[in-house]
């Protein structure tokens, strides 16, 4: 099968990887970097989870590659986030004395603490990392700003949750670390944006960048939306937009469309508009922003987004968008085309998370959906979905099959041992030029909704299953989630969806069509239905702006960046529930 003009490796059924000599040889040295220096660190040396292990390397054999690796691939279990919460949390005691949290995971001190997305309605899990050698901040799975011939619009934050004071040995000084997201921990590492002087930088305007520095320290979701959009329309030559997730695009554009006539005046008179009080970030921002009204007549006649391919008759230049489509996102993705126009290339980011980079973008097959697995950050293992055997079964590359679901297991290099990721990813091929798999991301293995009769569908067959009947019946849909609908007997899978513009007239069809595939995609909902323990799913619509208004309560509660909040396929918190189901506005 090809894509474009260069052949992916199918073997169906078998252990694919051709090349699995030069595969091991790239895997055990990944390996052998990350987990030697870790296996002296204060987890590796106290965990219990790791006992046989450090029984097994003793002197004799630490020493020696081989055994070393052995041991490691015989007695490390896989491990999930409880191991290394005890450890996690000295970072957060008050005082937190350097000599206590010293090689914690790795080598030295972390640079900040990266946080987990957070739709699960659990507390939000922690993870340290290290700063690693220059060259790899240029790698893509580490770049926080993407290389672009032109300007990019790229809405970024420096906002953090809270900072920790670790105590030096001298008693007299402390180190700062951040708990943040992700992405803005690895642009305070690249930049070397200290928290102390975040300050000192408000007229700074980095390069290649739509967004003065002064907008990333807005704290109201609005005015952030607006002043990026005030000064992304002002730059006509943009070629790159870039969001985390494709429907906080869409999101964004809700907020041009409401504010147009404001924006372009703005943007003729040389105005930043009065959206909240700015204090201190004003100055800094009408320092950058110089009348233009040659823009604002251009802007004038093109009108808000609307027309199919907006977006390049604003930015000429616009040849790239970059952001999640699939999950949650997958939903916006109609619109997000239309309003980019056909000329645009659609590809997704690298694809990991909080704990660690997974894959990067595979530019030789479909670059919205396919990933290359990459060993930059971490060493990754793998289970089989579908299995019955134990966890403890793990897998190496070169033993994946194509057409395999299996859940990544990773060791990083920021101190986690075969850590078990809880997605599930297909196994499309493998690159020719070097054997490494290149993967799908299929859905959250334990996130789909826990129905009262013991089945569930999972997330993407969720998701597609809405989009699908959305298309057809419904509109175009901003944003959904579902929730348990117990109204009935027995419960039910119940969708919540925002709509952009008119609903469609046959619109009442969809809950049909949404059961009917749901039935195709799910034997054990099937079985569940004829045994009478399902009924056909509901869909409700909530006023427009509840999605955005849900971000903007989750960004503020969790001190957080906008672009960090995802909305869930399925919400579990209770409270969030109950606030959704006030917002419904009719049922079809």
């Amino acid at each position: 099968m090809r894509w474009g003009d260069h052949k992916i490796t199918y073997s169906a059924g078998e252990a694919a990887c051709q090349d699995s000599e030069q595969v091991k040889d790239h895997v055990n040295q990944a390996l052998l970097e990350f987990i030697r220096p870790n296996s002296a660190s204060q987890f590796a040396q106290h965990a219990p989870e790791l006992a046989k292990f450090r029984e097994a390397i003793a002197p004799s054999n630490s020493k020696n590659n081989v055994e070393f690796l052995r041991s490691f691939r015989e007695f490390i279990p896989t491990t999930n986030y409880e191991p290394y919460r005890p450890f996690i949390a000295k970072f957060f005691a008050t005082p937190c004395r350097e000599a206590d949290v010293k090689d914690m995971f790795a080598p030295g001190l972390p640079y900040f603490f990266a946080m987990s997305s957070m739709t699960s309605g659990k507390a939000a899990k922690t993870f340290p990392k290290y700063r690693p050698p220059p060259h790899l901040l240029q790698h893509p799975l580490y770049l926080a700003l993407p290389p672009s011939e032109g300007t990019t619009l790229s809405p970024s934050s420096v906002k953090y949750q809270q900072v920790l004071k670790i105590m030096r040995e001298d008693g007299e000084s402390s180190k700062e670390v951040t708990v943040c997201s992700l992405s803005i921990g690895y642009l305070r590492m690249a930049m070397n944006w200290d928290v102390e002087d975040d300050k000192d930088r408000l007229d700074l305007w980095v390069p290649g960048q739509t967004d003065p520095y002064a907008i990333s320290m807005v704290k109201s979701y609005r005015a952030y939306f607006v002043l990026n959009a005030l000064f992304a329309l002002a730059d006509r030559a943009v070629t790159t937009v870039r969001f985390f997730f494709a429907n906080v695009f869409v999101n964004f554009l809700q907020y041009v469309e409401d504010e147009w006539s404001l924006l372009v005046d703005c943007i003729e008179k040389g105005i930043i508009p009065d959206v909240e009080d700015l204090g201190h970030l004003r100055a800094p921002l009408e320092k950058h922003f110089p009348p233009n009204p040659l823009r604002a007549a251009e802007l004038r006649e093109i009108g808000p987004p609307g027309i199919q391919g907006w977006a390049v008759r604003v930015w000429p230049d616009l040849n790239k968008f970059i952001g999640i489509t699939g999950g949650p996102a997958a939903a916006s993705v109609p619109k997000v085309t239309h309003i980019l126009g056909p000329s645009v290339l659609i590809e997704a980011p690298a694809y990991g998370g909080s704990e660690c980079g997974i894959a990067i973008t595979y530019h030789k097959g479909n670059p919205k959906t396919d990933f290359k697995v990459a060993f930059v950050d971490a060493v990754i293992e793998f289970l089989d979905a579908h299995s019955d055997e134990p966890s403890d079964h793990v897998l190496s590359v070169w033993e994946l099959v194509t057409g395999g679901h299996y859940e990544p297991v990773l060791t990083t290099v920021n101190g986690l041992w075969r850590y078990r990721l809880g997605d599930v990813v297909a196994v499309k091929g493998f690159d020719p030029d070097d054997g490494l798999p290149i993967i799908n991301y299929l859905h959250r293995r334990d996130g789909s909704l826990e129905l009262a009769f013991g089945t569930t569908c999972t997330e993407s067959q969720l998701t597609d299953a809405i989009v699908s009947a959305a298309n057809r019946w419904i509109g175009q849909i901003l944003d959904f989630t579902i929730v348990g609908d117990e109204r009935d007997t027995p419960i039910t899978y119940g969708y919540l969806v925002e709509i952009a513009g008119e609903i469609g007239n046959n619109a009442r069809m969809a809950p049909q069509q949404t059961f009917e595939d749901l039935m195709a995609a799910n034997h054990e909902y099937r079985v569940a239905f004829w045994q009478g323990r399902s009924r056909q799913p509901t869909i409700r619509l909530v006023e427009k702006g509840t999605f955005s208004e849900y971000r903007r309560q989750k960004s503020e509660k969790m001190n957080v960046s906008i672009g960090q909040v995802k909305v869930p396929v399925v919400i579990l918190d209770a409270a969030y529930q109950e606030w959704l189901l006030k917002k419904v506005i009719m049922e079809l």
